[in-house]
């Protein structure tokens, strides 16, 4: 396969969608909730998505698209070539914000990362990266992360995680928000990946994402040096739901190993 032709393409069709939900701002937007109140969808979400779809389809017809929305292929396994797809990461950051969203894609062949894209929509940033070829940001080359320790790093994690909860212990992350030098939150998994990325933020970690919210994300933070795992410092498996953590190399294994305590 030709992966500079295959980049251009995926870039073409990227900026084409970020157009279209530019314009969606001046239409009447229709708000639906999936699995609670808090997770949300739009029309938009759904008419992006079907546009790549539609256009993947039409041109690569033995490609396969898992997207959030359910429009792609039902996927089992990861062989052959599949796009992970997310029309808007940060649906809620979308309706409420008008910003802090992105589409986020990558593109696997037989459960490698060949492909990484994160688009800030209303930035127009775009983050790209090819396997062994480096991460670029607008086509600027992104520097390989440099050490960091827990006292010099801003975590980003969300505000839950220091009240009781049923993911994970509170009493470490409260010793580790004490610890480290700040934390965010920015409601876009696909986003706080690229702000591990470019060393804006020193790790990311979530209790549940799925396949197209990491996808093209961890081979962009792959290739400056970022480790990407689940919490319990193993490869995503990519088919379903999984714990999460992007951080500085440096700093990975102790984050998990000394403040990160799952329940069972």
């Amino acid at each position: 396969m030709n992966w500079g032709s295959m980049d251009r393409y995926a870039k073409s069709l990227i900026k084409e969608a970020g157009q279209q939900i530019k314009h969606s701002f001046f239409i009447e937007i229709e708000i639906n909730s999936k699995s609670s109140k808090n997770d949300l969808v739009t029309n938009i979400d759904r008419e992006i998505e079907q546009f790549f779809i539609e256009r993947i389809r039409r041109d690569f017809p033995d490609h396969r698209v898992m997207g959030e929305e359910g429009f792609g292929d039902d996927i089992q396994s990861l062989d052959g070539t599949i796009w992970f797809l997310d029309p808007i990461d940060g649906t809620m950051n979308f309706i409420h914000q008008k910003r802090n969203f992105a589409i986020s894609l990558g593109i696997y062949v037989d459960g490698i990362g060949m492909l990484g894209y994160v688009y800030d929509v209303m930035n127009d940033d775009l983050y790209a990266a090819m396997k062994d070829e480096g991460a670029y940001l607008n086509d600027v080359r992104l520097p390989s992360l440099e050490p960091v320790s827990i006292e010099e790093s801003i975590i980003g994690v969300n505000a839950s995680w220091v009240a009781p909860n049923r993911y994970v212990d509170h009493e470490p992350i409260i010793e580790l928000v004490n610890k480290c030098r700040g934390t965010r939150s920015y409601g876009s998994a696909a986003l706080e990946m690229m702000h591990v990325a470019s060393g804006r933020v020193n790790a990311y970690m979530s209790m549940r994402l799925s396949p197209w919210d990491v996808a093209g994300g961890m081979v962009i933070a792959n290739e400056v040096g970022a480790i990407s795992s689940t919490m319990a410092g193993e490869p995503l498996g990519m088919l379903g739901q999984e714990t999460f953590i992007a951080a500085n190399e440096s700093i990975h294994s102790e984050l998990l190993n000394e403040f990160i305590v799952l329940k069972k």
